[in-house]
């Protein structure tokens, strides 16, 4: 390329960020909390119709021209006057709760019974109709929030291929990390991170496996929320293991994911797991500024980040969560590298189970019916669905027998006890921390569609496979780049770990939005 040609492409680059700095500068809802919000319908300076259209507009400004987040698959086309029947409700003085009117985004693998599709980011499920609304769904619309449309993820949540790119998805293309372009969003809940960061609307639900809420929670800047197994209905979401599943809420406060977890938490008969968990509180009641006085927390020591700039960063964070009273000590989690292989024969035999329940009910109208189907339909689009990486782990997933196969229960028995048992139950009995402490993870990776992603771990899979709740709030910046604090706890813990998670933001305020830069711009 010649030198004129070269100035004339870095003068359009340097012209796009400048008009994206510009339209994020002009955005008169940057970072602005529910409360915030509220506060504004209340004293009728706001209407939801208004917000929602000013978030709309915002998908369009930087989703889908200027930096291009590829962050949001789909808008719902009924968004505005779902907002305007929620004023009509507000003025008649029929405010539903403290969601009244808050536009949130819900990932791809979240059933509605609307116009939008539900695929998972499949070109598989394009046309299926949902006969109702997933179960946190209902709940969402019940306390008034304006469901703003659907989050791209990395496809089928990412068990599709050991090779895969996260955040790509042959329905929603690529998303991008909104603090440098050129890097991952993480994965499988890429989209609902990057738009949340990237302020495309107040909150956004993921869902989360192995990793899926935290991972991209941690390397887009936000608090991310794993809740424990039962807590979140998983009726209407597209599964992947009925014994880790979840939904949860990612939001750019530990307030406001207080606030959507009380939304959505709650039994439902169409879920067994949310049987035996205990009836959810008002989470925003316990947060408290002080509560990390006097409270004993585990650093989990042979869970480091596998950048040691994040490390570093984790140390002057242990100086701050002791000055602010907590009592640290050191743990060392067991079985860590234990779990992998076993996990995986869970995860695999899960999925074809739960894929064949799902597909009977809101697969109606799609060109599948089974994981067999699905297999043979990306063969048959394999230009369209397999341009980048296979579909490795559906072909070893379909040769596994059901969920009575003995090497299936001997795994999950196994997980459990290694997880559990002899992992975190252990860990709280012996340290007595109330929670353990980690980084979350690395720092985002440059994206590779031809050698997939370049992973640089975190601290999702003891809490996963054990089913217990996992809480991440940005803990600062690396290379320009940011990094999540993990509190894990026991079962149903979340209360606690909201409490602890709060008191840490309060005290670091180490979240910031981004800029959009197209390639790292720091320098040491």
């Amino acid at each position: 390329m010649r030198r004129r040609d070269l100035l004339a492409v870095a003068a359009l680059a340097l012209a796009m960020t400048t008009r994206t700095a510009r339209a994020t500068a002009r955005f008169p809802y940057l970072e602005a909390s529910a409360d915030a919000l509220r506060r504004r319908m209340q004293a009728g300076r706001l209407s939801a119709r208004a917000l929602a259209a000013a978030y709309l507009r915002r998908i369009e400004q930087i989703d889908r021209h200027g930096p291009k987040l590829n962050a949001v698959i789909e808008t719902n086309p009924d968004a505005l006057e779902l907002a305007a029947e929620l004023d009509r409700e507000r003025k008649a003085g029929n405010a539903r709760g403290p969601l009244h009117g808050l536009p949130v985004l819900l990932k791809d693998n979240i059933a509605t019974a609307d116009r939008m599709q539900t695929s998972a980011g499949s070109l598989a499920l394009v046309g299926a109709k949902a006969p109702r609304d997933a179960f946190v769904v209902a709940r969402l619309r019940a306390a008034g929030a304006v469901v703003l449309g659907k989050t791209n993820l990395s496809e089928w949540a990412n068990i599709r291929s050991p090779r895969s790119t996260s955040g790509w998805s042959a329905r929603g293309g690529l998303t991008r990390n909104p603090y440098a372009l050129d890097r991952s969003a993480s994965g499988s809940s890429s989209g609902s991170a990057a738009a949340v960061a990237a302020n495309l609307a107040w909150a956004a639900l993921g869902t989360e496996t192995d990793g899926s809420i935290v991972s991209p929670a941690s390397i887009c800047g936000i608090v991310g929320l794993k809740p424990t197994v039962g807590l979140v209905s998983r009726d209407g979401i597209v599964p992947i293991s009925h014994t880790q599943d979840t939904a949860g809420p990612m939001t750019r406060t530990v307030t406001d994911a207080a606030l959507l977890l009380t939304a959505i938490a709650g039994r439902d008969e169409r879920d067994a797991a949310t049987h035996v968990a205990p009836a959810p509180p008002d989470y925003t009641r316990a947060l408290d500024g002080r509560a990390l006085q006097g409270a004993r927390l585990g650093v989990v020591r042979n869970a480091k980040s596998s950048h040691p700039g994040v490390n570093a960063l984790f140390e002057r964070q242990l100086a701050v969560l002791r000055a602010n009273g907590a009592e640290l000590v050191d743990v060392q989690l067991k079985n860590i590298e234990q779990i992998g292989a076993l996990e995986l024969e869970v995860l695999l035999t899960e999925f074809k189970a739960g894929l064949q329940t799902y597909l009977a009910e809101f697969g109606r109208g799609s060109a599948v019916t089974s994981l067999a189907d699905v297999i043979a339909f990306n063969e048959r689009e394999r230009a369209r669905e397999m341009p980048y990486f296979g579909q490795e782990f559906f072909e070893l997933a379909q040769g596994k027998g059901g969920l009575d196969d003995p090497a299936y229960r001997a795994a999950l028995a196994e997980c459990r006890k290694l997880a559990r048992t002899e992992g975190l139950d252990r860990a709280f009995a012996e340290s007595g921390a109330a929670a353990l402490i980690a980084p979350t993870g690395g720092l985002a990776w440059l994206i590779d569609l031809v050698n997939g992603d370049a992973y640089t771990g975190n601290f999702s899979t003891p809490a996963a496979v054990a089913g217990y709740p996992h809480l991440t709030v940005p803990m600062g910046f690396v290379s320009g780049l940011p990094a999540g604090l993990s509190f894990v706890g026991p079962a149903w813990s979340e209360e606690t770990l909201l409490r602890f998670g709060y008191a840490f933001e309060q005290a670091t305020r180490a979240r910031r939005p981004p800029e959009f830069a197209r390639t790292l711009k720091w320098r040491e």
